[in-house]
């Protein structure tokens, strides 16, 4: 298996359920505003503890040449 290379990163977290039900549409239109990166992979991530729930989601991209 070989590496994937990338030259960025954007990461989307949140702990607020109205923000979580959105974040699925703020990624969207990040990558329209973005339309010059390809996401050359990604990594969901859940936490909690007793009184919050984190949700986070990491792009890894590399620039369109």
């Amino acid at each position: 298996m070989g590496v994937i290379s990338f030259t960025g990163v954007k990461v989307f977290s949140t702990t607020l359920a109205r923000d979580r039900e959105n974040m699925g549409e703020n990624i969207t239109k990040w990558l329209k505003e973005n339309q010059n990166v390809d996401v050359v992979d990604k990594i969901v991530t859940q936490s909690s503890d007793k009184e919050f729930h984190c949700l986070t989601i990491t792009l890894f991209y590399r620039h369109k040449s």
